[in-house]
C-alpha cells in the first residue's frame, strides 16, 4: 500500500507541474491575445472552437506531457548509488549475562539500484541493521553486520560489514556513591550548598572484570541549573544521573544500578560581619610614620562557607605606602578572601595621615613557634634564643601605648625536622600603623621528637 501511495503522489506532483508550467501560462496567453486583438476576439474564438484547432492543441500538449514523463521515467530508471551515513546498529544478546566490546555503534550503508527504488528506500521510516549474538559464548568472534533492506530490488554494501567482537562474562560490585556539584557559579553568590542527602549511598556497578577494575569512583552529577528555586531551604532533585570514573577522571562505560537517584540539597546563606584591617606595605619616607588610618567603611558583611567564616577575624586590605611623603587618600578595591562568595562592600577609601617618627624598644618578647609537626618539640639553645627585644617605629602618640603583650615574635618552622637550626625571627603587632623590627634577626633552636 505504501508503494501505491508513493506512485500516486509521484504522478500527482507531475500533473501539478504540468498545470502550473503549461496549462496556466497557455490560458493566460489566450486571454492576453484576446484582449489585444479586440475586434478579432470573435474570430479568434471561432478559430479556437473548431474541432481541428482543439485537436492540434491537445496533440501538442500531449506531446509535451509525454516528453516530460518520458524524461522522468528515464531519470528514475537509471541505476545510481546512495549512501546512508551513521546508521545505528542493533545487537541482540543476553545483556544480563554478558558484556560485548568491539561492535561499532553506527555503520554506513551504500544502496545501489534504480533511482525510483532509491527514492522509496530513503523514505522508509527505519533502516534496520542487526547483529545477532544469540548463542555465542565468552571469547572472540567474527560477526557479520546485516541490513534488512526495504526493497529486494536494491543491492547494498555495509561499511564495515564484519566486526570482531569480544564477549565477556558480566560481573557486579558494590561501590560507594559520592557526588559532584556542577555549575556552582550559577548559584546566587549569597548562597552555599550546606549539605547533600542522597537516597542511596551505595550502588551496584556491572560490567566486564577489566572494566570494574578501572572504576575509581561513582558520582551523582548534581546540576545547580536544575534547581527550581535558589533560596534557603531544601531543594529536591529527581532522576539525578550517575557516572563512573577512573582515577584520571575519565568516564568508564559500565552499567550502574540504579542509573539515577533522587537527591535533597540543603541551601544556606552563612554570613558574618567583619572589620576591615588595613595592612601597610612598604617603608614610608625616612623620619615619617603613620599617625592615623581612616576608612570610608570600617566593617563588611561577608557570605561564604561556614567553616571558613568561623576562622576569619577580619578582611585584610593591603595599602602600598612605599616612599610616601605626605598625607594621601587611596581608593582601593576590597579583595574577597578565599572561600568568600559575596561581600557587602567592594570599594574603600583609605585616608593615610603622616607625622614625625619615633622609636621605642620593648624587651622580653617571648618567641613562639608556628607550623611545627605535632610529633616534634622545640628547645632554645640559650635564654637569648627564647626571647627577643623589638623596636617599635611610629608616631610617639601611638607607640607610647604599645605593651609587650601587643607584640608577637615567632619562628615559622614549616619544613624543619629533627636537629639544630638557625631560624629567622619574625614579628607582628596589633597596631598596623607601627613598624616592628626585631633586634635579634636569628636564633638557634633544637628540634627533637616528643617522647
Amino acid at each position: 500500500m505504501k508503494i501505491i501511495k508513493m506512485f500516486r503522489n509521484f504522478f500527482r506532483n507531475i500533473w501539478k507541474i504540468i498545470d502550473r508550467r503549461i496549462v496556466t501560462p497557455l490560458t493566460k496567453l489566450v486571454v492576453v491575445t484576446s484582449e489585444r486583438f479586440g475586434n478579432y476576439s470573435n474570430k479568434f474564438e471561432k478559430w479556437l472552437s473548431r474541432s481541428n484547432t482543439l485537436l492540434f492543441l491537445s496533440l501538442f500538449i500531449a506531446i509535451i506531457v509525454f516528453v516530460i514523463v518520458d524524461q522522468k521515467v528515464l531519470l528514475f530508471s537509471e541505476n545510481s548509488a546512495e549512501v546512508l551515513k551513521s546508521q545505528p546498529v542493533n545487537v541482540t544478546y543476553n545483556e544480563e549475562a554478558y558484556v560485548v566490546e568491539g561492535l561499532p555503534k553506527t555503520v554506513d550503508i551504500t544502496l545501489i539500484g534504480r533511482k525510483a527504488d532509491l527514492y522509496f528506500a530513503k523514505q522508509s521510516p527505519s533502516h534496520d541493521i542487526n547483529v545477532d549474538l544469540t548463542g555465542l559464548k565468552p571469547g572472540t568472534h567474527k560477526v557479520t553486520i546485516k541490513y534488512n533492506q526495504a526493497l529486494p530490488s536494491l543491492d547494498y554494501k555495509v561499511n564495515p560489514s564484519v566486526a570482531t567482537v569480544i564477549i565477556y562474562p558480566k560481573i557486579s560490585e558494590t561501590k560507594t556513591l559520592t557526588y559532584d556539584m556542577l555549575n556552582q557559579d550559577s548559584l546566587d553568590s549569597k548562597l552555599v550548598v550546606k549539605d547533600v542527602m542522597m537516597e542511596n549511598d551505595k550502588v551496584v556497578v556491572k560490567g566486564a572484570e577489566h572494566q570494574l577494575k578501572e572504576v575509581a569512583t561513582v558520582k551523582a552529577l548534581i546540576d545547580v541549573n536544575n534547581f527550581v528555586k535558589q533560596e534557603v531551604g531544601i531543594t529536591t532533585l529527581k532522576d539525578v544521573p550517575l557516572k563512573a570514573y577512573d582515577e584520571r577522571g575519565n568516564v568508564v562505560d559500565v552499567e550502574i544500578v540504579p542509573g539515577k537517584i533522587n537527591v535533597d540539597v540543603e541551601i544556606a546563606s552563612p554570613s558574618k560581619e567583619l572589620p576591615i584591617k588595613v595592612i601597610p606595605k612598604g617603608t614610608i619616607s625616612f623620619g615619617l610614620a603613620i599617625s592615623a588610618i581612616d576608612l570610608s567603611e570600617t566593617k563588611v558583611m561577608v557570605y561564604g562557607d561556614e567553616e571558613i567564616l568561623d576562622k576569619m577575624k577580619y578582611v585584610p586590605l593591603t595599602v602600598d605606602v612605599k616612599g610616601l611623603k605626605e598625607d594621601h587618600k587611596f581608593k582601593l578595591e576590597l579583595v574577597k578572601p578565599s572561600g568568600v562568595r559575596y561581600m557587602s562592600v567592594n570599594n574603600v577609601t583609605v585616608d593615610v595621615k603622616l607625622d614625625q617618627s619615633s622609636d621605642k624598644v620593648i624587651n622580653n618578647v617571648n618567641i613562639e613557634t608556628r607550623n611545627l609537626s605535632e610529633s616534634l618539640a622545640v628547645q632554645g639553645l640559650s635564654a637569648e634564643d627564647t626571647k627577643v627585644s623589638v623596636t617599635a617605629k611610629g608616631v610617639s602618640s601611638v607607640i607610647n601605648d604599645i605593651k609587650v603583650e601587643d607584640i608577637t615574635a615567632y619562628l615559622d618552622l614549616k619544613g624543619f625536622g629533627v636537629g639544630v637550626h638557625e631560624v629567622e625571627v619574625q614579628v607582628e603587632g596589633s597596631d598596623t600603623r607601627v613598624q616592628y623590627v626585631p633586634k635579634t634577626k636569628k636564633v638557634k633552636i633544637r628540634i627533637v621528637k616528643q617522647s
